[in-house]
């Protein structure tokens, strides 16, 4: 089994304040694994240096065997030019808390626009790959609306749809369910579901635990910017071995 993601000691810092301290992961193809873990652990700010959001203060990590941020000739490391971290930033698709639409722009119009202006698809190609993602994502009856006459729930899967026909190896989830409204998660957990079924590789940061629970290969817990545990999510949600993931479900079910 291929690997898609390997994160080596990556560490993060903002002054003095260590946001990830000596993460090491790796995520196999097709895998689907979900960060669980307090507020302020680390799980979005490793998502960012992932999507190059952020850049490193340490470590290493590869995405798709290549490494992020850098290019090795010899034994030196050089930094990569803005261009190169966009042509690398094509690897993962990215959907965040709120959904980032356009505004001025139709459900079609927004999934259309980097597929045409990035990667230069012609129009046409484009635009019957966007009704499909529409399709996919249980919208095709919205295409020609704009982002204020859609749900939450229904903006949501839109961005999915959107960071999907960037054709991305890596989807990455920042609690995509946390902004909307109780009764809207459980269609944007719906087409999750269905996307992990199409054997999509998907990292989900989550509070979601019955979806972590159904959905996952792996679950990992972290707080103070360090991986606690991981394990199957049996292992972590139903008989988690650390004192704090047990602390942590607990209040999350409570």
């Amino acid at each position: 089994m291929s690997h898609i993601l390997h994160a080596c000691n990556l560490r993060k810092s903002y002054g003095t304040f260590e946001a990830l301290k000596d993460i090491n992961l790796t995520i196999a193809k097709g895998e689907v694994v979900c960060l669980i873990g307090p507020s302020g652990s680390g799980k979005s700010t490793l998502l960012r240096c992932i999507n190059q959001i952020e850049t490193l203060s340490g470590g290493a990590l590869w995405v798709g065997g290549n490494l992020v941020g850098y290019r090795r000739v010899g034994n030196k490391l050089y930094e990569l030019s803005d261009q190169e971290v966009a042509q690398q930033r094509l690897l993962t698709g990215m959907v965040f808390q709120r959904f980032n639409l356009f505004p001025h722009m139709t459900a079609l119009q927004n999934i259309i626009e980097g597929p045409t202006q990035v990667l230069k698809v012609p129009f046409l190609t484009a635009r019957d790959e966007a009704f499909a993602l529409l399709e996919q994502v249980d919208l095709a009856h919205k295409s020609e609306s704009y982002p204020i006459e859609l749900s939450g729930g229904q903006q949501q899967r839109v961005a999915i749809a959107r960071a999907l026909a960037m054709k991305p190896s890596l989807m990455l989830f920042d609690e995509p369910t946390s902004a909307l409204d109780p009764e809207l998660v459980g269609e944007v957990l719906t087409v999750m579901r269905k996307l992990a079924e199409t054997g999509m590789t998907m990292i989900v940061v989550t509070h979601e635990l019955g979806f972590a629970r159904e959905v996952a290969n792996r679950v990992v817990f972290m707080e103070h910017g360090q991986i606690v545990e991981i394990g199957s999510p049996r292992q972590v949600l139903v008989q988690p071995t650390e004192e704090r993931t047990l602390k942590f479900i607990s209040a999350v079910l409570s």
